[in-house]
């Protein structure tokens, strides 16, 4: 076996009142257009809290401290082709924030909402479906795309 190099993912999971908070992907987004997805960034040169709270911001115009980030899920995911680098995505629940969140990066998402957890949009990115369930099952990791 050799080293593979995977790509981090950093997810922002945002809930009231038995509700999570979804961005609709842009219809010329390089990744899941018009799809439904949680706030979400790639690792940059910072740690996975850094990313979150940055992403926060950058995405929804939001303020969250690290203190207030929980490790709730981490998905290893491998996409089909050998061209598709795996990634592993980490989850973050946001406990509290400062601001109201609205679409800062047009480009990217054209629509944010809050959506009951037992009945999400659709479409909706696949591993986040598979995360977000995972989440509300109280279980700390899967994955997908690495067979049985």
């Amino acid at each position: 076996m050799r080293t593979q190099p995977n790509i981090i993912g950093v997810h922002l999971v945002f809930e009231q009142s038995g509700q999570v908070l979804l961005q609709q992907r842009s219809p010329g987004a390089h990744f899941a257009a018009r799809e439904w997805h949680v706030p979400a960034g790639h690792l940059e040169a910072e740690s996975a809290a850094e990313c979150a709270v940055r992403e926060a911001g950058e995405e929804l115009g939001v303020l969250v401290d690290r203190q207030d980030l929980r490790l709730v899920h981490l998905l290893h995911y491998r996409g089909s082709g050998s061209a598709v680098t795996p990634r592993m995505h980490v989850f973050f629940r946001v406990l509290d924030y400062r601001g109201t969140p609205k679409i800062c990066e047009p480009d990217r998402c054209v629509a944010l909402g809050w959506y009951p957890t037992s009945s999400l949009p659709s479409p909706l990115v696949d591993y986040t479906a598979v995360a977000l369930t995972s989440i509300a099952a109280n279980r700390l990791y899967s994955s997908m795309g690495w067979g049985a």
